[in-house]
C-alpha cells in the first residue's frame, strides 16, 4: 500500500492506529493530542499516572466525582476526553458546565484547539458547526460549554455532562435536580471541583460516594499526586497563600472541613467529631428525645429550646445541660405543635431534676412560654427590660414576656461568640451527631452566621441559649462546686427566702395531674415557694 503524508506509515498501520486510538483515549492524548502551554508553546498532551487513572475512571464507571487540589490539569484533561469521544463516537450529546462564560469560552478554545491538531487521516467525523460555545461533527456528535444556568442542559437527552468547579456554582443543587434525569437514558457525568466547605449538593454527593451510598465513583486528588510536586513546592505554596489555613485546605489539601467559611474552625470540627457517639436512649412519641446520660440527684440542669411552629420545614429543639459535668445529656430534634412541645418540655425538665427551661420567645415561642407558666412549671427563665437579671422563681413576673430569653440582633451575636468560646475551649461535651452535622454547616454569610441553603440551625441556636445561660457570667468558674450559684449570683438572681418553704418537685406521683387539664403544679405550691438557695446547692 501508499504511504499517506503525515500517516504512521501505511494505510493498514493508519487503520491500527484509529482502532488503538478509539479503543484507548489515553494513547489518543499521547500519540495526537496537543495542547498550548503558556511558556512552551504548543507541546504534546502526556497524561500523568494520577490523570491517566482518572480516565480509567472515567470509562470504567458512569457517574464519577472528583476532589481536587489546585492547577492539577483536570480541566484540560476533561477536554481531551470530550474530544476523543466526540470523534471516535456517534451521536454523542457532550454538556460542559462551568462555573462562568469565561471559563466555559476557555474550555471550548482547548478543545478547538486539539480537533485542529488532529492528523487529517486519524479524523473520522469533519466540523458541520462551530462557534464560541460549541463544536458540532459530522458523525452527529456534539460538545457545548455553557456557564451556570437555571435551565443549562435541561430537555437534552446527555450523553456526557461534565461540571467544573462545582462546589463554587451557586444553586447547583437546583440544577442537579433538573439536569440528573437528563442522564437517565444512559449518559454519564464527570463532577470535579476543589473543597468550599461542608455543606452543598457537591460535597453531599461525594460524601455519599466515599460512603457508596450513591452512584458515583469518588476520586481525590490532593496536591502530592502531582509528581513535580515535593514538600518544598508545597512550603512555597503555602507561603504564596499566605499560610491561610483555610485557602491552604481549599486550595491544596482537598479538605471539606478546613476549607469553608463554617462558623466553627476545622480543628475543633474535627475534636467535636470524635465524641459523637449514639444515644443510651431515645424518648418521646417520636423517639426523637436522645439521651446519652440520666438524670444525677444533686446536679443541676439547664434546658434551652428553639420553638417552631410544628407544621414547617423547621424544627422545635431542645438541650438539657448538667452544669456540674459540663455536657448535654440530652437533646431534641423534631416537629411538635407549640402547646405539644409546651408539655414536652415539662415532662423532661421535671425528670432532670426540674431543670431551668429557657425558650427562645419571639414569635411562636411566646405560645410555649405562655403554656408552661399555665402547667404551673416552677424553673423558669426571667429577664428584666435590660436583659441584665434572671428571676428563678416559683412566683414568676406577671409579665410573660419576661420569661425566655428573646433573639434578635443583639443578643444572637453574643451567643453565638459565647457558643464557639465554649466548644472551642471544650467546656461543654457534645455527643450529638444532628448538631454536629448542623455545625458542618453553620457558615459565615458575610458578617452573619446561619445554615448554609437546604440546611437548618435550630440545634445550634436551641444550644447558644442554653451556653448563653450555662457560662455567660465573667465571673463564672465551671470547675466550682458552686458553679450554678456563682453563674445566677453574678447575673442578678433573685434572692427572696421563704419562710414556708415546699418541697421540691422531682418525681411524677407529685407533679403530674393525669386525670385532666389542671396544671402540674398545684397553686398551694405555687404560692409557697422553696428558697432558690435550696435547689442551687
Amino acid at each position: 500500500m501508499s504511504q499517506i503524508s503525515g500517516g504512521p506509515g501505511s494505510k493498514d498501520g493508519q487503520v491500527r492506529e484509529i482502532i488503538k486510538c478509539g479503543n484507548d483515549p489515553a494513547y489518543f492524548f499521547r500519540k495526537y493530542c496537543k495542547i498550548q502551554h503558556p511558556i512552551k508553546g504548543t507541546i504534546p498532551f502526556v497524561p500523568y499516572d494520577f490523570q491517566n487513572k482518572c480516565v480509567e475512571n472515567f470509562t470504567e464507571h458512569r457517574f464519577n466525582i472528583v476532589l481536587k487540589s489546585r492547577q492539577l490539569g483536570l480541566s484540560t484533561l476533561v477536554a481531551a476526553y470530550a474530544t476523543w469521544l466526540a470523534l471516535f463516537y456517534k451521536d454523542q450529546n457532550i454538556l460542559i458546565i462551568a462555573t462562568k462564560q469565561k471559563v466555559a469560552y476557555n474550555l471550548m478554545r482547548k478543545i478547538k484547539f486539539m480537533v485542529s491538531n488532529v492528523p487529517s487521516w486519524l479524523l473520522l467525523t469533519r466540523e458541520v458547526a462551530n462557534n464560541k460555545q460549541e463544536i458540532e461533527f459530522s458523525n452527529g456528535s456534539i460538545i457545548k460549554a455553557v456557564p451556570t444556568s437555571p435551565d443549562a442542559g435541561r430537555s437534552e437527552a446527555i450523553s456526557l455532562l461534565i461540571v467544573d468547579e462545582c462546589a463554587f456554582i451557586q444553586g447547583f443543587d437546583e440544577l442537579w435536580t433538573g439536569i440528573y434525569p437528563t442522564l437517565s437514558t444512559g449518559g454519564r457525568a464527570i463532577i470535579f471541583s476543589t473543597p468550599y466547605g461542608v455543606g452543598g449538593t457537591y460535597y453531599d454527593l461525594y460524601i455519599k460516594a466515599e460512603l457508596g451510598l450513591n452512584e458515583f465513583f469518588p476520586i481525590k486528588l490532593p496536591w502530592n499526586v502531582h509528581p513535580e510536586r515535593d514538600e518544598a513546592w508545597f512550603e512555597n505554596e503555602c507561603r504564596n497563600l499566605s499560610n491561610d489555613k483555610r485557602r491552604v485546605s481549599q486550595e491544596l489539601l482537598c479538605d471539606f472541613a478546613a476549607s469553608g467559611d463554617t462558623f466553627m474552625g476545622a480543628e475543633e470540627l474535627e475534636s467535636l467529631g470524635k465524641l459523637i457517639r449514639p444515644p443510651h436512649e431515645k424518648k418521646g412519641e417520636d423517639r426523637n428525645c436522645w439521651v446519652w446520660a440520666q438524670p444525677v440527684p444533686g446536679h443541676t440542669y439547664i434546658m434551652s429550646a428553639d420553638v417552631a411552629r410544628g407544621d414547617s420545614k423547621d424544627y422545635s429543639t431542645f438541650h438539657v445541660i448538667d452544669v456540674q459535668e459540663g455536657e448535654i445529656a440530652a437533646e431534641y430534634k423534631g416537629r411538635m405543635f407549640p402547646d405539644k412541645f409546651a408539655a414536652f418540655l415539662v415532662e423532661i425538665g421535671l425528670l432532670y431534676n426540674t431543670a431551668v427551661i429557657c425558650p427562645e420567645n419571639n414569635s411562636i415561642g411566646l405560645a410555649v412560654v405562655l403554656e408552661i407558666r399555665r402547667l404551673g412549671y416552677p424553673r423558669m427563665y426571667y429577664q428584666d427590660s435590660n436583659r441584665a437579671n434572671i428571676f428563678i422563681d416559683y412566683a414568676p413576673p406577671e409579665e410573660p414576656s419576661k420569661a425566655g430569653i428573646r433573639t434578635d440582633q443583639k443578643t444572637r451575636p453574643a451567643m453565638l461568640a459565647k457558643l464557639e468560646e465554649v466548644l472551642r475551649n471544650k467546656q461543654l461535651k457534645n455527643y450529638s451527631s444532628r448538631l454536629y452535622e448542623e455545625l458542618k454547616t453553620f457558615v459565615w454569610s458575610g458578617p452573619k452566621p446561619q445554615a448554609m441553603k437546604g440546611h437548618n440551625d435550630d440545634l445550634v441556636m436551641s444550644i447558644a441559649i442554653g451556653v448563653w445561660l450555662f457560662d455567660a457570667s465573667a465571673e463564672y468558674s465551671q470547675q466550682s462546686h458552686m458553679i450554678a450559684a456563682a453563674m445566677f449570683n453574678s447575673m442578678g438572681v433573685n434572692r427572696k427566702t421563704y419562710s414556708t418553704p415546699a418541697q421540691t418537685v422531682t418525681s411524677w406521683d407529685k407533679a403530674i395531674d393525669m386525670t385532666g387539664d389542671a396544671p402540674y403544679l398545684d397553686n398551694k405550691r405555687r404560692r409557697n415557694p422553696a428558697s432558690v438557695w435550696d435547689w442551687l446547692k
